[in-house]
């Protein structure tokens, strides 16, 4: 794939970037050069590569899935203006 300067200015008024003709001259040649090796990337064999999300082995951190009140009933009301026994006292708008 080549990236043009039709295609740079197309490119950059998506990304709402002024890009003057010099500098979409520039990076024309950037993004080819990008371009090319993404496509040297796609000529490696991977077959029989497991896919890994870290390049270090590394187990996920699990917490036991309980249901709990999260004993934080005081630090969530601390700063209410009115409270009673945990809960959020607020005037009466309806009759």
């Amino acid at each position: 794939m080549s990236v043009d300067i039709q295609t740079v200015k197309r490119v950059a008024r998506l990304a709402r970037i002024a890009v003057s003709e010099d500098d979409a001259a520039r990076m024309t040649g950037e993004l080819n050069t990008i371009l090319g090796f993404v496509e040297q990337l796609n000529e490696v064999d991977v077959t029989g590569v497991e896919p890994m999300t870290s390049v270090t082995p590394m187990a996920m951190k699990k917490r036991e899935d309980v249901v709990t009140d999260g004993n934080k009933a005081v630090d969530i009301v601390a700063n209410a203006p009115a409270t009673e026994e945990n809960f959020f006292l607020v005037p009466k708008v309806v009759e």
